[in-house]
């Protein structure tokens, strides 16, 4: 029997990380939370202890010129953290370079108050979603 697991997406920032994950179908992105990113590892230890994980999605940003933005230097030692602590998740990148934008419009058309949709972490929230959407249609 196929074993169900979430797939969880993270728009990982400097200072906060959007979390998303699918349902144990894997169909449905949804928001988690918004984590201080200095606070993300135990937030995952925590979540991975709850949920059968079987992927993990980061978002790669990538500039139009093809290079790497900076955040990239910080993305990379987690990345290590994280496969040294999760060996069995398998760690996969979707390409983010619309999302915060894709996400503030959705919102917006979404009818989300304006207060609402300047909440800090609603954005990096709203963000994940779109990259573990963007992985999951290609994935099929």
């Amino acid at each position: 029997i196929c074993q169900m697991s979430r797939i969880v997406a993270l728009d990982y920032g400097g200072k906060r990380t959007g979390v998303a994950a699918t349902d144990e179908l894997q169909i449905i992105a949804s928001p988690v939370d918004t984590i201080e990113t200095s606070k993300l590892m135990d937030f995952l230890k925590q979540y991975i202890q709850k949920e059968n994980v079987s992927d993990l999605v980061v978002g790669l940003s990538v500039r139009f010129s093809g290079e790497l933005n900076e955040i990239e230097n910080q993305i990379q030692p987690f990345l290590k953290k994280f496969e040294k602590e999760f060996p069995l998740i398998k760690i996969h990148r979707e390409n983010e370079m619309f999302t915060s934008k894709m996400a503030s419009r959705a919102m917006f058309e979404g009818g989300m108050k304006k207060k609402k949709r300047q909440e800090k972490g609603m954005v990096d929230k709203v963000s994940a979603v779109i990259i573990l959407q963007s992985f999951l249609s290609h994935k099929l």
